[in-house]
Parts: C-alpha cells; sequence; structure tokens
C-alpha cells in the first residue's frame, strides 16, 4: 500500500460514507474549510504509531483551530499486525494513557476507526459496524471544544447513532462495497 493509495482510500471514505450518508454532520464544515490535518503512518509497530499519536496531540493542542481543528492519522502498516479488532482496541487504551499523559484529557480525545471494527453485542457481518470502519486504522484527534460546539449547535445530536444504524442497515453491506468502490 503506497502513501497516495491508503490517503486517498481513507478521503473517499470521508467523502462518501462519512459525509456523504451524514454519518457525522459535523465533519462537512472542517472538511469543506480545510481544517483537517492528513497525517500517513508508514510504521507497523505500534510503539512507533504511539509516538507519532504523541507527536500529532502535542501539535493539534499547540496548532489554531482556525487553521487545524482536526487530525487524522492513517495508519495501513499497522495491518496485520493489529488485524484482529481486539488488540487495536488495547492499542486504543495505550493511547488514551498517552493522552491523559500529556495532560490533554478535557481538551482533545482520541476517536478510532479500522477495518474490523465490531461493537461489543454486535456480529461482525452487522453494516451497523461501518459507522466505525475506515479502510485502515485511523486515529481521530478531536478538540473537546469543538465537539462541544457543534454537538450544542446541531439538533437532536443524540439520534446521530441511531439513526446511523439504520442507515447502515438499510445500505447493507453490498452497499457500503459499491459505495466505497473505486
Amino acid at each position: 500500500m503506497t502513501a497516495p493509495d491508503a490517503l486517498a482510500d481513507t478521503r473517499r471514505w470521508l467523502e462518501r460514507a462519512v459525509i456523504g450518508l451524514n454519518l457525522c454532520p459535523f465533519a462537512k464544515a472542517v472538511h469543506a474549510k480545510g481544517q483537517i490535518r492528513w497525517v500517513l503512518c508508514p510504521e507497523a509497530r505500534p510503539r512507533a504509531v504511539l509516538e507519532l499519536l504523541v507527536q500529532e496531540l502535542q501539535a493539534l493542542a499547540a496548532a489554531d483551530a482556525a487553521q487545524t481543528d482536526t487530525t487524522l492519522i492513517v495508519a495501513p502498516a499497522l495491518l496485520p499486525r493489529l488485524d484482529d479488532f481486539d488488540d487495536f482496541n488495547d492499542f486504543l487504551g495505550v493511547a488514551d494513557e498517552a493522552l491523559a499523559a500529556l495532560g490533554l484529557e478535557g481538551t482533545l480525545q482520541i476517536a478510532a476507526f479500522h477495518p474490523g471494527w465490531v461493537f461489543d453485542g454486535s456480529t461482525a457481518d452487522d453494516p451497523a459496524n461501518h459507522s466505525n470502519r475506515a479502510p485502515h486504522p485511523t486515529l481521530h484527534l478531536l478538540r473537546e471544544d469543538s465537539v462541544a460546539r457543534a454537538v450544542a449547535a446541531y439538533p437532536d445530536a443524540e439520534a446521530i447513532y441511531g439513526r446511523n444504524i439504520a442507515t447502515l442497515r438499510r445500505l447493507g453491506l453490498a452497499g457500503w462495497r459499491a459505495l466505497l468502490k473505486d
């Protein structure tokens, strides 16, 4: 997987699925304004990915939100090392510990996406899992104040999760594949 391919896959996912299906009604504005920092992590070792994550957390905390409001770290080389979703989930625990160690809890948060994401109580083939599935392991760094403002401005924000499940189940697995096909 080349860097342009991994980033192109992830941008296509953002534009067609996240924004196109309105899975995250807050993504369109930051994408349209060019406020997303896209970072490719070519490392396969989780420790190296964690080191890059720490650098990017510090950079986002220091950046002007009007220029960079959020960061997406795309880490395709983590597969197959963290192909198992449970292993990836363990890695996310370590990522959250790094966020806390930096004193950035309450300022930034980490959302994660993985091609094999499975929600608790769900089966692997449930289309609803695709709300957190990206083409490559991806760490999304968000500013807590930006999230709070977006949620406050969005009517019925608590209904987003349920609406996403319904949308993805209507679309089905074949529809999901067609949506992201090049």
